[in-house]
C-alpha cells in the first residue's frame, strides 16, 4: 500500500534553491574572474612596423631642409627711362655675353631731348668763346694804356732828372725842378695803378671764364646722359650668363625703374634651403652642409641666416664648395641636412614618428622573445634628422617599436606576427 509522503514537495523546492543560489554564486565569481583578465595582447603584422635597436656611440645632430639652387651671382637689368618695348631679341635660358642685345625701347621724346641738349652745348661754347674775345679785347686794350703811361712815366722822369742837372748848374730855378719831380712822381704812381688794374682784370677774366666753362661741363653732361639713356634704349645683358627672367612684352609701355630682365650665372649656385623655425635655433654661421640635388651631393657651409622665420621657416643660404653635378640649374628643387654638433658618447635610437626632442612619450618595446611588446614610457633628448637621444627610460641593446600605431592606442601590449 503506497504511503502518502506530506514533505516531499518541500524537499524539491529547497533542493531547487540550494542550486539556484550555487548558480548565482557561479555566475557573479565568474563575472568577478573575467572583468580581472587583461585585454587579449592586440596583433600586429611585423612586417608593417619599423624596429631599431638602442646603441650607444657618436652621434651627428643634423637638421634637414627642402629648397632650391638659385645663382650666386645675378643681375637685373632695369629700364633706365621710359619706353616702349619695340622688339625682343633674346627669350628666357639663351645664352648671353655682356653685349647680347636682349631688347630694344623706343621714346620719342629723349631723342628730341637729347638733340635739344647738344644744341645747348653748341650755344654755350659759342657764347664762350664770344666772352672770351671780348675779355681779350678789354685786357690788350688795357695793355696798351698801360705801355702809354710807361711812356709818359719815362719821358717825365728823364725830364725830372734833366732839371736836376740843370738846377746844378743854376741854369734852372728850384721851382721848376720840383714842378718836375712832381710830375714823374704822379706818372709813376698811375703806372703802378694800371699794372694793379691789369692783374685784378686777369682775375676777373679767369673767373668768368671758369663760370662759362663750368657752364658747359654741365651742358655737356646732360647731353652725354641723354646719349646715355637713349643708348640704354638697346638693353644689353652685360655680362657672361643666361636669361632667366623676361617679364615683358612687345608693345608694353614702361616706366623708369622698371624691371626688364634677369641674367645669371648658372656656374656659380647657391642653395636656399627653408629649415622648419623650431629646429632652427642651433643654426650659425660656418656650419658644414650636405645638398643632395638627386643627382649628387654636394659640399657646402651656411653662410647666411635669414633673421625673421616667414611661414614657419627660416631661410638659410648654403655656399656649395664642391663641383656641380649634370643637370644642376636654377630653381632646381633640392635637400639639404646642416650639422649642428658632434656628440661623442650618446644613448639613441632611430627618431620615432611621434614624441619630440626634449620631451616624454610611449614606445613598445620587444620582449626576449622578439613577438611580444610592452609599452614603456621614454624621456627623449637632443634629436637629429633620423636619431634621437635617449635620456630615460630605455637601455642599450632594447629593441623598440618606431612606428605609430593608431590601431594600439590605449593598448600596452602588442603581439608581432610575422
Amino acid at each position: 500500500m503506497d504511503v502518502v509522503r506530506r514533505d516531499a514537495g518541500r524537499r524539491r523546492w529547497i533542493r531547487r534553491g540550494v542550486w539556484a543560489s550555487v548558480g548565482l554564486t557561479a555566475v557573479a565569481w565568474g563575472t568577478v574572474a573575467l572583468s580581472r583578465l587583461k585585454p587579449a595582447a592586440m596583433s600586429v603584422d611585423a612586417n608593417s612596423v619599423l624596429i631599431d635597436t638602442v646603441k650607444r656611440g657618436p652621434m651627428v645632430l643634423l637638421v634637414r631642409g627642402l629648397g632650391v639652387l638659385t645663382p650666386e651671382e645675378f643681375l637685373w637689368l632695369p629700364a633706365v627711362t621710359d619706353g616702349r618695348v619695340q622688339k625682343i631679341l633674346v627669350r628666357p635660358g639663351a645664352a648671353v655675353r655682356p653685349d647680347s642685345v636682349i631688347l630694344t625701347l623706343t621714346n620719342p621724346e629723349l631723342d628730341v631731348a637729347t638733340l635739344e641738349a647738344e644744341f645747348d652745348v653748341k650755344a654755350a661754347e659759342a657764347r664762350y668763346r664770344d666772352l672770351e674775345v671780348k675779355l681779350n679785347s678789354d685786357r690788350l686794350a688795357l695793355q696798351a694804356e698801360i705801355a702809354r703811361f710807361q711812356s709818359e712815366s719815362t719821358q717825365a722822369q728823364l725830364k725830372a732828372d734833366r732839371d736836376e742837372q740843370l738846377f746844378r748848374e743854376e741854369l734852372l730855378a728850384d721851382l721848376n725842378v720840383r714842378l718836375s719831380k712832381a710830375a714823374a712822381e704822379e706818372w709813376a704812381k698811375r703806372l703802378a695803378l694800371e699794372h694793379e688794374r691789369l692783374k685784378m682784370q686777369k682775375d676777373a677774366t679767369e673767373a668768368q671764364l671758369a663760370v662759362q666753362r663750368a657752364d658747359i661741363e654741365k651742358l655737356r653732361a646732360l647731353a652725354k646722359l641723354k646719349r646715355e639713356q637713349v643708348q640704354a634704349l638697346t638693353v644689353r645683358a652685360g655680362t657672361h650668363g643666361v636669361l632667366q627672367e623676361l617679364p615683358v612684352q612687345e608693345g608694353q609701355q614702361l616706366a623708369a625703374g622698371s624691371i626688364l630682365a634677369k641674367v645669371a650665372q648658372p656656374s656659380k649656385l647657391k642653395a636656399e634651403l627653408k629649415i622648419p623655425e623650431t629646429q632652427a635655433k642651433d643654426l650659425q654661421l660656418g656650419q658644414a652642409a650636405q645638398i643632395d640635388t638627386r643627382n649628387g651631393i654636394i659640399p657646402g657651409r651656411v653662410v647666411r641666416i635669414d633673421p625673421a622665420a616667414r611661414e614657419g621657416t627660416v631661410l638659410v643660404d648654403v655656399a656649395l664648395a664642391g663641383p656641380l653635378p649634370p643637370g644642376a640649374r636654377p630653381d632646381l628643387s633640392v635637400d639639404g641636412t646642416i650639422e649642428i654638433e658632434r656628440l661623442e658618447s650618446v644613448l639613441q635610437v632611430g627618431r620615432p614618428a611621434f614624441g619630440q626632442p626634449g620631451g616624454a612619450s610611449a614606445v613598445f618595446r620587444l620582449g626576449p622573445d622578439g613577438r611580444g611588446a610592452v609599452r614603456v614610457p621614454v624621456t627623449f633628448g637632443r634629436a637629429s634628422v633620423n636619431l634621437v637621444e635617449i635620456r630615460d627610460g630605455l637601455q642599450e641593446g632594447d629593441r623598440v617599436v618606431l612606428s605609430n600605431i593608431p590601431a594600439a592606442e590605449g593598448r600596452d601590449e602588442i603581439q608581432l606576427v610575422r
